[in-house]
């Protein structure tokens, strides 16, 4: 149940080099495109997953029996960084309905952080498929933290969680603390470390910085 895109040759692999250049970087605009482009490719695989229907439709010469699918889909998404990675699968699930999810690191002593939701506005989840979308899976406890808050909107049928870039530890951490239940991990590429302060090496620095400014 996981999915690590980048091990197949395709134009994702050229997205996720821009958004990891440094000197590419430095046009947020191209970041946001880049983040945005690597949505639509993960809807597009998740896609396959659904379940389908017959349905006929009327063309003006006649009627065409089509394959659509037939799963209600919500998509999650972490402010800020994960905006341009919602807006591209929103693209393509333009009948979605939508999550949004405000999550903070609050740092403690010794680089040690503990992770807060402060705000939700979620649909009724219930037998349908949730896409989590997060740019970076660092420590995995973000993600499963908003994971068990959101599935106090319903239970969904299956969740697919998606993140452009990994760490090893957050991919561990995901396979010991969400899995064997219904999840599908679908990532561009897995790097090997992490700092002391839980960012991922090489990995790209701070999504949300890099889409729409430093924070204070």
């Amino acid at each position: 149940m996981i999915r690590e895109l980048s091990k197949q040759n395709s134009i994702l692999n050229r997205f996720i080099a821009e958004m990891r250049d440094v000197d590419i970087q430095k046009d947020s605009m191209r970041f946001r495109r880049n983040l945005e482009r690597v949505g639509e490719i993960f809807a597009y695989e998740i896609s396959k997953e659904l379940n389908y229907e017959s349905v006929s439709v009327q063309t003006p010469l006649g009627i065409a029996d089509v394959s659509l699918p037939k799963n209600k889909l919500a998509l999650a998404v972490i402010l800020r960084a994960g905006l341009p990675l919602h807006r591209g699968m929103l693209n393509y699930f333009d009948t979605a309905e939508n999550a949004f999810i405000l999550a903070n690191r609050r740092y403690g002593k010794d680089n040690k952080f503990s992770m807060q939701v402060e705000l939700i506005s979620c649909p009724s989840l219930e037998k349908k498929v949730l896409v989590i979308c997060e740019p970076m899976l660092a420590t995995g406890e973000s993600i499963n933290l908003v994971y068990n808050v959101l599935k106090k909107k319903g239970e969904p049928l299956h969740t697919h969680i998606v993140a452009p870039i990994a760490s090893r530890d957050g991919v561990e951490y995901i396979l010991k603390h969400m899995f064997p239940e219904n999840v599908t991990l679908w990532l561009g590429a897995i790097d090997e470390e992490l700092t002391l302060k839980s960012y991922i090496i090489p990995g790209l620095g701070d999504a949300g910085d890099l889409a729409y400014g430093s924070k204070t």
